[in-house]
């Protein structure tokens, strides 16, 4: 199908960078990694080509309350419109640096992956930051091709693991938990990575060899220690808000209060994230929001592969997900999800 001008032709499979789940190799935040506020690459996904930030008389008169997920009394932030400006709010609250913030939850001072903030946020949710604790050097041995770890990121240049699947290779290694931030790999410092980028590092990784992981996990309180999390299932019950809006976090342009999303935007969104882990091995709720919205009022697969092309080109998306999620986009407007 005719993908734009300047896209990268890939012809490979689903296995091109994970199998399922599983990454051998590695938002926008949105994460938490989500289409918000860019990591370390000028594209137009990570707003490296976006407009520049609205005057604060633009931007959304709302007050968030928050704290830091180890605990801490509680401050209150207004006046963001991407993940960047919102960690830099959080910092200011609590007298500590941007840098120090790895991801957010919403409503959940634990390492809930079905509560990481993403693109949206709901207007009485409340935000737990949950900044850099204990650094870790690990060494693993990638016996098999998958290594096991699904991906994110924090839309400001971390990428942190988001899944762990059982019995995997990362899975046997118990110093690796979700939740942490990916450091370095094999001393190669990758702040300011996209998540999709980390995945196909660690795809590319060599079988049967040895690498080195530097990690920073979230600190945690004293009644957060408890056994690793492998990260909960994705869940079309896990619904942001309260019925009365969310905030929407844009890279490009001022954030906006919309209604809830729909059925339809809530069963697209979903699927169209799950073919994202199991292509890309990484799972990114604003990333998936913005294709289900490119490709809402497109006519037909070709359109659709254009228009993401445009919005998107960036990540090269294979051909043959491009047309999965085509297919998911028309399935969740048909009822048939």
């Amino acid at each position: 199908m005719p993908l734009g001008p300047f896209r990268k032709k890939n012809k490979s499979t689903k296995e091109h960078l994970v199998d399922h789940e599983e990454v051998g190799g590695g938002h926008h935040a949105n994460a938490a990694g989500s289409l918000l506020a860019g990591g370390g690459h000028k594209s137009a996904v990570n707003g490296g080509g976006g407009l520049p930030p609205p005057p604060a008389n633009l931007r959304p008169k709302l007050v968030f309350h928050t704290q830091l997920a180890h605990g801490s009394p509680t401050g209150r932030i207004e006046g963001f419109s991407n993940v960047k400006e919102l960690y830099a709010k959080i910092a200011d609250a609590f007298n500590i640096s941007p840098p120090e913030i790895l991801f957010c939850t919403l409503n959940t001072h634990k390492i809930d992956m079905d509560k990481l903030l993403g693109g949206q946020i709901g207007l009485e949710d409340f935000i737990f930051a949950h900044v850099r604790g204990i650094k870790k050097e690990v060494e693993v041995l990638k016996s098999e091709d998958a290594l096991g770890l699904t991906i994110t990121d924090n839309g400001a240049g971390f990428a942190f693991i988001k899944r762990i699947k059982e019995g995997s290779v990362v899975d046997k290694v118990k110093v690796i938990c979700v939740g942490d931030h990916i450091e370095r790999i094999n001393g190669r410092n990758i702040v300011g990575t996209r998540h999709y980028e980390v995945a196909r590092m660690l795809k590319e990784l060599p079988r049967n060899e040895t690498f080195t992981l530097k990690l920073v996990e979230p600190m945690k309180a004293f009644e957060m220690l408890e056994p690793r999390s492998k990260g909960a299932k994705p869940s079309s019950d896990n619904k942001i808000g309260n019925g009365k809006g969310t905030l929407r976090l844009r890279s490009k342009g001022p954030a906006t209060v919309e209604d809830e999303p729909t059925e339809f935007e809530e069963k697209a969104v979903k699927k169209v994230d799950d073919l994202l882990e199991s292509y890309m091995g990484i799972r990114d709720t604003e990333l998936a929001a913005t294709m289900v919205e490119v490709g809402r009022d497109k006519k037909n697969p070709d359109e659709f592969a254009m228009a993401l092309d445009e919005t998107l080109g960036d990540f090269a998306f294979p051909d043959e997900f491009v047309f999965d999620v085509w297919g998911a986009i028309g399935d969740a407007k048909q009822g048939r999800f």
